[in-house]
């Protein structure tokens, strides 16, 4: 879902991206959704998650098989 992000929102980078990595993902914090993009390619779009499937994406990124 790529819903419009308000133009002052503040993006961060993941802190798992290296300086020099070429895999870097920015998050958004905005109304009731997180909005992931690309750092390398802001101007592709994002997509946005509700709160509850960004945390629900999280555990299941973080889950040891």
């Amino acid at each position: 879902m790529n819903t419009p992000v308000p133009p002052r929102v503040h993006w961060h980078k993941s802190t798992h991206s290296g300086a020099h990595e070429s895999n870097c993902v920015e998050i958004a914090d905005f109304d009731d959704h997180i909005a992931i993009r690309d750092s390398k390619s802001p101007h592709t779009g994002h997509i946005a998650l509700t709160r509850q499937a960004f945390a629900t994406l999280l555990t299941n990124l973080t889950a040891k098989p």
